[in-house]
């Protein structure tokens, strides 16, 4: 069973937080609710996310101060950050938004369709990383443990190898389809930039992976997921 991603919802009104539940509740994800700007920190400490919806306008912490944090920390600078704002001040007020690390800024009222398509390309583009991460951890058991199942299991290396092609050429396919789709909806160009991203890694994967097979006589190591 596919793990569902984490959408943090960031918002001082509960009626704002519930609204944004009701709009995502057909991605099918798991949705946290953080009512300022601190809680949203401390849910980031624990919990991956797959992107977060941040309200610019909250008492204490408010949004742009919160991304700052959410940017200067390693585990969490590259979540992507969408910023929801009840006010229009202008280009310098949007500037400081993505200046702050956002990939999108939207006023409100917005429409609920538009925001769902542009949180499930964030959403799609985190569990193809998922994806290649465990790819990656196999590659890495086949080079490190000697053939070596995840479960310990002993298994020929030719087997393993043939199995990891095949969930990796699954993961292509997806990541193919996902970038045409971009393409073809002239999407964000920051989730166009992450999926151009996730497909130089795929590409740096099969390489290595076809470098074990049988007659290379090399030993790769394993692309970064950074």
């Amino acid at each position: 069973m596919v793990q569902k991603a984490k959408i943090l919802l960031v918002d001082d009104r509960p009626e704002n937080l519930l609204a944004l539940e009701v709009i995502l509740s057909a991605l099918d994800q798991t949705l946290v609710r953080a009512s300022s700007g601190e809680e949203a920190l401390k849910a980031l400490l624990t919990d991956d996310f797959a992107v977060i919806l941040l309200d610019v306008q909250m008492p204490g912490m408010d949004g742009f101060e919160t991304a700052a944090h959410i940017k200067r920390r390693e585990r969490t600078r590259d979540i992507p950050i969408i910023f929801l704002t009840a006010i229009n001040h202008g280009p310098h007020h949007t500037f400081r938004g993505y200046a702050a690390g956002a990939v999108d800024y939207i006023s409100k009222p917005f429409d609920p369709w538009v925001l769902r398509a542009k949180v499930s390309v964030f959403v799609e583009l985190y569990m193809k990383n998922c994806q290649l991460r465990e790819q990656a951890a196999l590659l890495r058991l086949q080079l490190e443990g000697g053939g070596k199942a995840a479960a310990g299991e002993a298994k020929e290396p030719a087997g393993l190898l043939a199995e990891l092609s095949a969930r990796l050429a699954a993961v292509e396919e997806q990541a193919e389809a996902l970038s045409k789709q971009l393409d073809d909806e002239s999407a964000d160009a920051a989730a166009v930039a992450t999926a151009a991203h996730l497909e130089r890694k795929l590409t740096g994967l099969r390489r290595a992976l076809d470098a074990l097979e049988p007659g290379t006589g090399s030993s790769p190591s394993v692309p970064s997921q950074n």
